[in-house]
Order: C-alpha cells, then sequence, then structure tokens
C-alpha cells in the first residue's frame, strides 16, 4: 500500500497577521506583518532585529509573536498563555496560538485552540483555515470544505487558495491545483507556496526546467521549503530517489531548515540507508526539531541490533532475532516462488536487490512506514524495500502474512516497470489481483462495507478513483477503493486478457491520465469502461447487497440457534445463507454452524465437508482449520489434513509448536521428508519444552532423507539434552553403520 503523511514542515510562512486587540494598535500590527514579511523574503539579519523588537513590548501578544520568529517556541508558548489572559476575548491570540501549535507537532491542541476562536467568532475566516490545515495532516475531506468556507469569508485569502492548490495536487489533480495557485499569487504577488505548487507540477512532469524557480528565488534566495514541497509531492508519489534529492537541494539553499533534515532521514530510512538516515535525523534532533518521527526513527534504528539478516541473490530478509528461525523457512520458499512467478507474469527479470523487513511490533512497522505508530496497514513498500507486520504481530486469523508479501512484492514490480510513475490505483489494484492469482483463498472477501458501498452506488468512476485513497468521503472508503481497483484489473484480464494489464502499465510509466490509458489501451472511453465494470459487478453481488441487512438478521437467527443447539434449524436454514453470502467467513459463519450441527449430529463427513468449503473460500481463524485437520485424521485424509495445516503456516506460523508437531508427523508418513525437516525445525524454533525429542525426530527425517551427517549432529544434540534417551542411542548407532557403510569411505584401521 502506499501514502505519504503530511507533517508540520507542510505549514507556510505565515502571512499577514490581523491583531484585533481590545485596542486596536495599527502600528503593532503593521510591526508583526513588517517581520513576518521580511523572514518570507529571507531577510534573516532584518526580521531578527524586528521580532527581537516585539519581545520587548509590553503586550504579551506581540512578545509572543516575537519569541515565535525567533524559534524560540517555548517563550512563545508562554507568552501566547499570558496573552489570552490579557485578551480573553480576542479569537486571534488563539488562532495564532493554534497555528503555533500546528507547526510544532501538536495538531490536536491546535484544533481546540481553533474551535476556542469560533467560540468567539463563529466566522472567523483563519480559525476556519487553521481547522482546515489539521483536516489536510489526516487526509481529511473536511479540509477542502474547510479551505472553501473560509475563501467564502474572506475573499481575497491568498493562503486559502495556497492549501487548496496543495490538496488538489495530492488528489493527483494538476489543473485545478494551478487554477487555486494562481489565485493565491494574483492576490499576493509573493505568494511563495503557490509558486512551489507550480514548480511540484513541472517537476513532476519531467520538465528539465521550470520558470518558477527563478521567480521563487528572486523573492527568497533561501526558500528551501518549494524544494521540500517539491519532495513531499514526489514521495507522495512513491518516487522516492527524486523526493530525497529535492529535500537535499532544500538544504543546500537552507541549512537551517531542520523540517527537511527530518523527512530527509524519515525517506533515508524507508530505503534501507540507514546511515545516512541517522545522520540526517540526529541533525534535526541535536538541533532542537524533535518531532515523533524524528525521536521515533531515531529509536527504531537503534533497534535494529535485535534483527538479524539474511542474505540472497536478490533478496535480503530482515527478521527479529526472536523469531527469526522460525519464520525464515517460509519467507524463503514465498520469496523464491514470487521471483519465479512474477519475472513470468510482468514479463521481466526483476534487477533490483529487494529487502523485506519483518516487525513483530506492529508499532515498529508504523514507525518504518510512515515515522509515527498508528498505521492500519498490513505492509507498505517503498521501491525496493518492503516493510511488513510480522503474524505475531497480528490477532490469529486477522492476517494472511504470505499474501501481504505477495501484494507488497507486486508493488515492487509495477514500480520498477514504471519508473515509479504509475497511479496509486492501479498498483494497488494489481496488487490486490496478484493476491487471489496466487491462490484463490489468498484474496480478501468482500464484506459488508463493500456491499453497503455497491448497494449505495459509492464505487467511484475509474478515472476518479485515486480520490479513494486519497481523501476518503467516507468511512471505509479506502478499503471500498482496493475491492474497486483488485476487481477492476480482474475484469480486465477478464475480458480482454493479461496483456492489457501489461499494455496499461506501460502507459503509466509516464504522466498520463486514467481516462486517456483506458481508451488507448482498452479502446474505449472511461465512461462506457464505467458502465461495463458496473454491470459486471453488480451481477455477481447487487442481489446480495440489496438483501444483506435481512441476510444479516437471519444469520443473528442461526446463530441464537446454535447457542441452543437447535441444529434441526442450523441444518434447515444454514446451507441458503452459506450459498446466499458465500464470502462470509467471519466469526459465526454459516460454515461453522453447519459443521457444528453435522458433527453434533454424527455426520463427520458432512462437518468436514463444510469446514472444507470454509477454508476453500478463505477462511482463516487458525483454531477452525486445526479442527478441520484434527477431524480429517480421523476419518483417515491424512493428505488432506497436511493441506489444512499447512495452510496454517501461511497465516500464522508463529502460533504454537503443537501444529508444527502434527504436521510433520503427517508429512513423515507420507515420505515428504524435507517437509518434515521444515517443520520440525520450527518445533525446535518455537522453544519447545522437549528438545531432545525434536531433536531425535529432525534427525529420523534427515536420516529418512538421505541427509546422514546432519542426522548425526542431530541425534548427538538430543542426547546431549537427554542422555539416557535409548532411541536417539539406538538411532546414533545406526547412523554410524551407514556413515561407515557410505561408497568410498575408507576402511577401519585393523585392530
Amino acid at each position: 500500500m502506499r501514502w505519504a503523511l503530511l507533517t508540520a514542515a507542510s505549514l507556510p510562512f505565515l502571512g499577514c497577521v490581523s491583531y484585533q486587540a481590545a485596542e486596536r494598535n495599527p502600528a503593532a500590527e503593521q510591526q508583526v506583518n513588517q517581520c513576518w514579511k521580511q523572514k518570507r523574503r529571507g531577510q534573516v539579519t532584518e526580521a531578527t532585529s524586528c521580532f527581537v523588537a516585539l519581545t520587548t513590548s509590553k503586550d504579551a501578544y506581540l512578545r509572543a509573536e516575537g519569541q515565535w520568529g525567533l524559534k524560540n517556541f517555548t517563550g512563545a508558548n508562554d507568552q501566547f498563555k499570558e496573552a489570552v489572559k490579557q485578551h480573553p476575548q480576542n479569537p486571534q491570540v488563539k488562532v495564532r496560538w493554534g497555528r503555533l501549535f500546528l507547526e510544532r507537532f501538536n495538531k490536536e491542541e491546535a484544533g481546540t485552540l481553533f474551535g476556542e476562536a469560533l467560540e468567539l467568532d463563529k466566522d472567523n475566516p483563519e480559525a476556519i483555515l487553521g481547522q482546515a490545515w489539521v483536516a489536510s495532516e489526516g487526509f481529511d475531506k473536511m479540509a477542502v470544505e474547510l479551505a472553501g468556507k473560509a475563501l467564502k469569508l474572506r475573499e481575497n485569502y491568498p493562503e486559502a487558495h495556497e492549501l487548496l492548490a496543495k490538496l488538489a495536487l495530492e488528489d493527483s489533480n494538476p489543473k485545478k491545483a494551478r487554477e487555486e495557485a494562481d489565485l493565491a499569487i494574483a492576490q499576493d504577488a509573493e505568494s511563495l507556496d503557490a509558486m512551489a505548487i507550480h514548480l511540484t507540477i513541472d517537476l513532476l512532469d519531467d520538465k528539465k526546467s521550470s520558470p518558477w524557480r527563478e521567480k521563487i528565488l528572486a523573492i527568497n534566495p533561501r526558500y528551501g521549503r518549494a524544494w521540500s514541497m517539491a519532495a513531499e509531492s514526489f514521495i507522495h508519489n512513491r518516487r522516492y530517489e527524486e523526493g530525497i534529492a529535492l529535500y537535499k537541494q532544500a538544504i543546500e539553499l537552507d541549512p537551517g531548515y531542520l523540517e527537511a533534515y527530518s523527512e530527509l532521514g524519515v525517506n533515508l530510512m524507508r530505503l534501507a540507508r540507514e546511515t545516512e538516515a541517522r545522520a540526517a535525523l540526529e541533525h534535526a534532533y541535536q538541533n532542537g526539531y524533535r518531532n515523533a518521527a524524528t525521536v521515533n526513527s531515531l529509536t527504531l534504528i537503534d533497534s535494529y541490533k535485535n534483527f538479524i539478516t539474511y542474505k540472497h541473490d536478490r533478496y535480503t530478509l530482515r527478521l527479529h532475532k526472536k523469531e527469526a528461525e522460525l519464520l525464515r523457512p517460509y519467507m524463503e520458499e514465498q520469496m523464491e516462488k514470487i521471483f519465479a512467478s512474477y519475472d513470468k507474469r510482468y514479463g521481466f527479470t526483476l534487477k533490483e536487490h529487494v529487502q523485506v523487513e519483518v516487525y513483530p511490533d506492529h508499532e515498529d512497522f508504523a514507525v518504518r512506514a510512515i515515522g509515527i505508530p498508528g498505521l492500519g496497514a498490513l505492509g507498505v513498500t517503498f521501491g525496493s524495500i518492503v516493510a511488513m507486520d510480522s503474524p505475531s504481530g497480528r490477532k490469529p486469523g486477522t492476517f494472511h502474512w504470505a499474501s501481504t508479501l505477495w501484494h507488497e512484492m507486486s508493488h515492487v514490480y509495477s514500480l520498477t516497470a514504471t519508473n515509479h510513475r504509475t497511479t496509486r490505483w492501479f498498483t494497488e489494484g494489481m496488487a490486490v489481483y496478484e493476491e487471489t492469482a496466487a491462490s484463490p483463498d489468498w484474496g480478501d472477501r468482500v464484506d459488508m462495507l463493500v456491499l453497503r458501498a455497491i448497494r449505495d452506488k459509492k464505487l467511484l468512476p475509474i478515472a476518479e478513483l485515486e480520490r479513494g485513497f486519497i481523501r476518503p468521503s467516507y468511512n471505509g472508503q479506502v478499503i471500498v477503493s482496493y475491492f474497486q481497483a483488485g476487481r477492476i484489473c480482474n475484469y480486465i484480464e477478464d475480458k480482454w486478457g493479461h496483456d492489457k494489464l501489461l499494455a496499461m502499465m506501460k502507459e503509466f510509466s509516464g504522466p498520463v491520465a486514467t481516462d486517456a490509458v483506458v481508451k488507448k489501451v482498452l479502446g474505449i472511453e472511461a465512461v462506457e469502461f464505467d458502465k461495463q465494470f458496473l454491470a459486471w459487478i453488480e451481477k455477481e453481488f447487487k442481489p446480495l447487497a440489496d438483501d444483506l441487512e435481512n441476510w444479516a438478521k437471519k444469520l443473528s437467527a442461526l446463530n441464537k440457534a446454535a447457542a441452543l443447539k437447535d441444529w434441526d434449524k442450523v441444518l434447515a436454514d444454514g446451507p441458503a445463507l452459506r450459498q446466499q453470502y458465500p464470502d462470509y467467513v467471519e466469526t459465526g459463519s454459516p460454515y461453522e454452524l453447519l459443521a457444528q450441527a453435522h458433527d453434533a449430529k454424527g455426520n463427520k463427513p458432512a462437518a468436514i465437508a463444510e469446514l472444507k468449503r470454509y477454508s476453500d473460500v478463505g477462511g482463516r481463524m487458525p483454531e477452525t482449520l486445526k479442527k478441520l485437520a484434527a477431524w480429517q485424521v480421523e476419518v483417515g485424509q491424512k493428505k488432506e489434513a497436511s493441506v489444512t495445516l499447512d495452510r496454517i503456516n501461511l497465516i500464522s506460523p508463529v502460533l504454537d509448536e503443537e501444529t508444527h508437531s502434527r504436521l510433520a508427523g503427517l508429512w513423515f508418513d507420507q515420505g515428504n521428508y524435507a517437509g518434515a525437516i521444515r517443520e520440525y525445525r520450527a518445533v525446535l524454533a518455537s522453544k519447545t519444552a522437549d528438545p531432545a525429542q525434536a531433536r531425535f525426530n529432525l534427525a529420523r527425517s534427515l536420516d529418512a532423507a538421505g541427509r546422514l551427517d546432519e542426522a548425526a549432529d542431530e541425534v548427538l544434540a538430543a542426547l546431549e539434552a537427554a542422555p539416557g534417551f535409548r532411541p536417539a542411542q539406538k538411532l546414533l548407532l545406526e547412523l554410524t553403520a551407514k556413515q561407515e557403510a557410505r561408497p568410498g569411505r575408507p576402511a577401519p584401521p585393523p585392530n
């Protein structure tokens, strides 16, 4: 998955101040505005003198502005506290205090102050714009609405146009971004952030030069913020190397621009360039820029001493040492399968060396991804670097780590194939599509959120689908957009073939709109594509979507019947509910209830059949799958039980040693000694309470596979743990005899 975090570094230099004190002081207002204007122009000496003068004022508000301009943020905060006491009815004091908090990484406190300002003046445009900035940091759709509201209250408001231009660019709407930037410049000829938007658009379009560069530097030759804004847009569009280069340019222009050092460090870390990242982050930290991303990223770098790195020809694994031995064989197996599959499916061999990092602590993964805790994603890709949750970092049954790995590795291929230019919806759609292509039970099932979106006609036109990932307009729209993007790729393959997906990928390697790609590759207008796709998707899901609430009521009744052990009712009503919504595999699904009912009635084959359906459609609860495997063994379906237990390894291989031990035994009995070896090693990696037995079993498997020397090592280790273990003693004698009888072994010397 992709997203970029809008940070306080994205805030503009503050524009003109309209200070409305109880006793208006035009001279003071002019002085404040002059200080900030000098700062915006890069006139450091003049601005410093101006702010110093403010700090000597009798008015706490003016002192606060002075301390703020001098970057004495603690002093500014203290003076704002005093200013509120001096001017309790002045909303502007709280607005400015809120902007200080917003600049210094505390959007919650900033939002509170903007709200308090609006209690004093409900139509205060600066407070409303402050709320828009707060909303923008969370990619909230309210940011656009609030900025628009501020403009209605103050027609001549260049900063509001600057924010709208930035939001439009984030929404992949450069036309709208240019229009808003032009409006800002028309109202303020020195609107540097609006000029930075124009510069960014030119750079994103791969223009070798831009007239906006000279225009910006003519006003402020130290305005590194313009290049930092451009860098942020490049990162937002997954063009990490170019973004890093732009952050470096920002620092060259303004060596004191600590926000750029922090963002540079975070993004160097994303590309696993930890030495450079640490240097940039420590520079920011040591000079007082200590936002959450900076502090957390440095802490995470320090924690890498707890990880083990395994290097291969095409990839590197970074696993936490507490689970590295257990996870490694499963991860390596999937990586080899991924390369073999994707090299063929994408039509090229990936040249980049890939690094995959697996985090048992979800918050560490979140810091790795965006610099702060709280990320809801399972995995993230930065070029050829993949970071993801470990199965131990999620509740069992809620996370299929193998499908996540295939998903993220699809991003590596699609980003590489398009030189990091592909649209978000297409790379996410391809990744979702690849999950199901790898195995039908891997892809996410259609959930109630998606069904309601289909029922309520909330699916976006393909030309606007990007917006569903970036600035959702309702709760859950990002999830719906993932589903829609994946099904669009399924639909294209179904109707036009896989080659058309590759052709679209090729087209997305340049700055081109989705509707143009649809027209060129598929030969129809985007509007017609939407019509055909919706008909295709509604044919499968609309009947269920329209009856969803009724279905849910019936399922609730079925669960109540099961709780009362009314198995006849479960058996009578369950099949229709299961057939109506086959993708529903959550707790209390018809599959599980029917299996319970059949088991209670003594019909084990029917119970097994229900849980087999559950597994095949994508049910992931390990305990349910373990029950299925136990039943399969009970009726002699050992091969089927092996498949069921092995599927748990792709969901939660760190669950318990019992599952690994049972699977090892099944595979040994079937002659799959390689599988048995892997699983007995997993038992040992699970820190079993009986290592002697586990090593003995591993030795037997190695012996059966013809790996005599390794078997001897393991049986010796078993005897070291339990010297009197007679089966191990016997096996050691057998192994010694086999080793001595090997062809080419020299005869023992005579007595």
